[in-house]
């Protein structure tokens, strides 16, 4: 068992970087709270994911009413937990949740974006690709925890049967400085290395990019072994790039002989 909670703060350096704070604590602790007991935990996992978002995003509302000057924080939510060889995940905004297998890297979670939304309209013929791409507002998100209504969650009532062998990349949007194909193409290149190693390729990937418009980096491998039932997975905590706009956090916990493993707060910051 294992799982990966990345919230991407936004609201001014100060205020992204408390929200993103508080929502990874906050769910983080939810996840916390049943490690004892895997099993019931993940029994009730769609339950727990729920509540925990409802809670950060309250915790969210309260630090905001204390300071007016965080009035617009908040941050985006991305939790896969995995239990054997079985997936779920609670996701609100546009941070992304991959799957790679057999050669090719797919996109689970949904992506609360206006990007999405011109993708849609793209598909109906209702706009042309190029002014889709050079739409203004396509990097807004459509749904945050920002204290308020959360107008878009997902959250599966059914897991994703995970093979042994799959990778799953949990990220920041800033990792789309690279597309799918080229963060495919990398994973496959060196399937065989750790998730450690396969973190830093990427990490160095994003940054020879040079994208003007990559404000940040945040991202935990997950790989499902050959003998997953029997040994849990493997996590990578997130490799750091350095951020100019926005805050991302990341927590990890993982199996490790038995025992559940929490690995500390980290951040990719200004």
């Amino acid at each position: 068992m294992g799982f990966v909670v990345l919230a991407d703060g936004m609201g001014g350096h100060s205020g992204g970087d408390l929200a993103s704070r508080v929502v990874v604590t906050e769910v983080f602790s939810a996840l916390k709270r049943f490690g004892s007991d895997i099993e019931r935990m993940e029994n009730r996992i769609t339950q727990i994911l729920e509540r925990a978002l409802v809670a950060a995003n309250a915790a969210v509302a309260r630090c905001a009413k204390e300071d007016p000057a965080r009035r617009g924080m908040g941050a985006t939510l991305l939790a896969p937990v995995v239990f054997g060889q079985r997936l779920y995940w609670a996701s609100v905004g546009d941070s992304p949740l991959y799957l790679f297998r057999n050669k090719r890297l797919q996109r689970l979670n949904a992506n609360h974006s206006v990007a999405a939304r011109l993708e849609q309209l793209v598909r109906s013929g209702r706009m042309l690709p190029e002014t889709a791409r050079r739409h203004p507002d396509r990097a807004c998100v459509t749904s945050v925890l920002a204290g308020g209504k959360i107008h878009q969650v997902d959250i599966p009532a059914k897991p994703v049967a995970l093979l042994p062998g799959d990778i799953v990349l949990a990220a920041s949007d800033g990792i789309q400085a690279l597309e799918a194909k080229q963060i495919g193409d990398l994973i496959g290149q060196d399937i065989g290395s750790s998730a450690a190693g396969l973190s830093q390729k990427l990490l160095q990937a994003v940054l020879d990019a040079g994208d003007p418009q990559q404000d940040n980096l945040s991202f935990s491998i997950i790989r499902i072994p050959p003998a997953a039932a029997n040994h849990g997975v493997e996590v990578a905590p997130k490799p750091r790039a350095r951020a100019r706009r926005k805050v991302a956090l990341v927590a990890s916990a993982h199996v490790q002989s038995g025992q559940l493993v929490f690995q500390s707060l980290s951040k990719s910051s200004a």
